[in-house]
């Protein structure tokens, strides 16, 4: 007695059997309707004993439905076996996803360990339709494909399973020898691998070693490990493309650095130690360099408070920033190179090394430097209604990011990099107070921080001695932080006292970008007015808290109040008056 199932694949009708090495191609058809109930199995009896031929009584076996129990008792079974192995190959192979993302063959061969070859091909995944196949006129040798089997798999995505391969008609598989062992074709399972509803491989497999065709459950189960094949390819592939992303970003960062890197003429340009000391500036010690930067007395008034940087060459804004480092004797202790870049400029900051070490206050004099470094001259609003990369880049706060990731692109420069000298401590920790001093500069995060900050200053006036102040205020990092954070905005927002160019170089609103009103110079009469709103709105209460802890700074910020109390009250004064001009008018036309 045996099992025997009918399949057709390809219009070929076939009987196959589980229980012997059997298939038969048929010929003829096989008339499905001779009952009404579902048929499980095929009985067959051969050869009758003791009689020329089998009769009706022989037809009504009596352990008939026993003989219905035992097969579909053997058929659960072979179910539940298949079901089992299913899940312990789906779950290895889910192992293998996290683990060995390359080894796609493996992943196959684990599943159906019983097959004696495997054929694995992987489209190029830029083919953007299934139209499109890159196996167009294989080489002879390249049996595999030449059957035309994994190309029609590819194109129409359909799984194919055939029994019989030396009677297929649809493809044209080698009927002689493979190689000289005698290995040939005889049965074939082919499934597309699937990703997102794209086709990016082909999996084949040739002949179980028990001689066999592959059945329904091979099938189930070899294509539920084409989705985590899927996965393992997109992992690939994604790893190709960022490693080509990498290089790319490589060249890109050499070319920005060509231009961004300073020469030694220019050096010389700034520091000019070849014509006074017959030295190149890493020969130099402090002093010597100082003392050429004491010859420019222009530079001092950067210590002033009336200091503005629109009177300066780019030179002298590069000697500025030389010049802050070299008063805060940082740039001996901690190793700095002296050669010089030109990236920016900075205002002075007043005496930090109250609160601050001298490391915190590098770190702080640097993200100065860099924080509006690489600026596009828009603002964030406007980096995200345009689509820039800057802003699919970076969630929030994308310019500040951006000038934070620049200014550490030309740090990890080693001809470029002023932290080469620290050790791994000391450069984890300027590295992370830039990143809280740039990014410190987006006023959204401002208006978050400043109740905090409002705490700390009303905290400093229960204190009689400023050394226990400075003891509070020293052994707590967030405050510090915090401190730190206004710092930076008070001296983002002084340009907002400033006499600034308005510069015409494009026009956005073409691109349907509202203006916010202080930007717009159509409205250029209403400045005045939107100036002193921004700075009643924004700047007021930072400059008003910090006078509470800056003492030496309270007398300039008292002039600059009294002047924008003068410039409201004249505002006012017009207002007022206008109003009353207009009054008089209508009165006039009134009594006419």
């Amino acid at each position: 007695m045996s099992l025997f199932m009918y399949r057709q694949r390809n219009g070929i009708a076939e009987l196959t059997t589980r229980i012997f090495n059997i298939v038969y191609p048929l010929n003829t058809g096989i008339d499905s309707l001779f009952s009404d109930f579902d048929m499980v199995a095929v009985m067959m009896t051969v050869n009758k004993i003791g009689a020329p031929h089998f009769t009706a009584q022989d037809e009504e076996v009596k352990y008939l439905n026993f003989a219905n129990l035992v097969l579909r008792g053997f058929h659960l079974s072979y179910l539940h076996n298949c079901e089992t192995r299913r899940g312990q190959v789906l779950f290895w192979s889910a192992s293998k996803v996290f683990y060995e993302f390359t080894d796609i063959e493996r992943q196959f061969h684990k599943a159906l360990y019983t097959i004696q070859l495997l054929f694995l091909k992987l489209l190029d995944g830029s083919f953007q339709t299934h139209m499109h196949c890159c196996y167009n006129n294989p080489p002879a040798d390249q049996w595999a494909l030449v059957s035309g089997l994994p190309t029609y798999v590819a194109e129409n995505g359909l799984i194919c399973n055939i029994m019989n391969a030396a009677e297929d008609k649809l493809f044209d598989f080698q009927k002689e020898p493979l190689d000289e062992s005698g290995w040939t074709i005889k049965n074939v399972l082919s499934l597309p691998i699937v990703n997102k509803e794209k086709i990016v491989g082909v999996a084949t497999f040739y002949i179980r070693k028990n001689g066999k065709p592959f059945d329904d459950m091979d099938e189930t189960l070899m294509e539920s490990l084409t989705q985590f094949l899927g996965w393992s390819v997109l992992n690939t592939d994604t790893y190709d493309k960022m490693n080509k992303l990498e290089n790319r970003k490589d060249i890109f960062q050499d070319m920005v650095m060509y231009h961004v890197k300073c020469r030694k003429d220019v050096i010389q340009n700034i520091l000019n130690t070849r014509e006074v000391y017959d030295k190149e500036p890493d020969e130099c010690d402090e002093d010597e360099l100082d003392d050429i930067l004491v010859k420019h007395k222009k530079i001092h008034t950067i210590f002033e408070f009336h200091f503005c940087d629109f009177k300066f060459s780019e030179l002298d804004l590069v000697k500025c920033g030389i010049k802050m480092y070299y008063e805060l004797s940082v740039v001996d202790k901690f190793h700095i190179p002296r050669d010089v870049s030109d990236n920016g400029n900075s205002n002075p900051t007043g005496d930090l090394k109250r609160y601050y070490t001298d490391l915190e206050t590098m770190a702080m004099v640097t993200a100065g430097l860099c924080h509006d470094i690489d600026h596009r001259g828009t603002n964030n609003p406007y980096q995200m209604k345009s689509g820039n990369p800057l802003a699919k880049l970076h969630g929030s706060s994308i310019l500040e990011r951006h000038h934070l990731e620049f200014g550490k692109a030309l740090l990890r420069d080693e001809a470029l990099s002023i932290y080469q000298n620290l050790n791994g401590r000391q450069h984890e920790t300027v590295i992370y107070l830039m990143d809280i001093a740039i990014i410190a500069t987006d006023l959204a995060l401002y208006f978050k921080k400043r109740t905090m900050f409002q705490k700390i200053v009303d905290q400093s006036k229960t204190y009689e001695s400023l050394d226990s102040w400075t003891k509070y205020m020293m052994y707590e990092t967030t405050r510090k932080e915090i401190v730190m954070a206004t710092m930076m905005t008070a001296c983002d927002l002084s340009a907002i006292a400033k006499p600034w160019e308005i510069q015409s170089k494009s026009e956005l609103r073409t691109m349907l970008f509202p203006f916010q009103p202080m930007m717009d110079r159509n409205k250029a009469d209403e400045l005045p007015k939107l100036q002193c709103g921004f700075i009643d709105f924004v700047c007021s209460f930072v400059y008003k808290v910090r006078s509470s802890i800056s003492i030496t700074n309270r007398k300039e910020w008292n002039a600059l109040k009294e002047i924008h109390e003068a410039k409201v009250a004249k505002l006012e004064e017009a207002k007022k008056a206008k109003e009353e001009a207009n009054g008089v008018g209508s009165a006039a036309k009134q009594g006419r």
